[in-house]
């Protein structure tokens, strides 16, 4: 398999949920089970098996936590001498030639895009277009909605 790439803020973020699942989350569960198991009848006891559908979430949910950091390549921006050009972690600050608009966009892992929040998938037509570039590069990138023009005008490693 892979390697995945990641940013150190999102391999952060994915560890501190893997923790309060296995400190907080995982616990409570078992307390729930517990609980409804002293109530009776396992069969006909909803608490129990809403407990028990919690638990294979929670679980399910911590192996595929282990398994994207464990194939996680965890890049951090900062040390990267890219020398002007985009590249993974770089946030590039663009203006739309089509309207005029200023955006800012942070180019992350897969699992980290969040394109309200300005963080673009690496495998995004955006992130594609704009890798390899510089400040003052004029890209032109076939997005969903048809094409889009973009000057360059600031790249950031933060």
């Amino acid at each position: 398999m892979s390697k995945s790439p990641m940013t150190v803020v999102g391999a952060q973020r994915l560890r501190e949920e893997l923790h309060r699942l296995k400190t907080v989350e995982r616990p409570r569960i078992t307390n729930a089970i517990a609980e409804a198991r002293a109530l009776g009848d396992l069969k006909e006891n909803a608490e129990y098996h809403a407990a028990r559908e919690q638990q294979s979430f929670s679980e399910g949910r911590i192996a595929e936590i282990e398994g994207k950091l464990a194939n996680a390549e965890i890049i951090d921006v900062t040390k990267v001498n890219a020398n002007g050009r985009v590249v993974f972690g770089a946030t590039v600050k663009l203006l739309n030639l089509n309207t005029e608009d200023e955006v800012a966009y942070r180019i992350v892992g897969e699992d980290e895009a969040d394109i309200k929040a300005g963080l673009v998938s690496i495998n995004s037509p955006v992130a594609r277009g704009l890798i390899g570039k510089q400040a003052g590069d004029e890209v032109t990138i076939q997005v969903p909605n048809g094409v889009a023009e973009y000057e360059i005008l600031s790249v950031e490693y933060v």
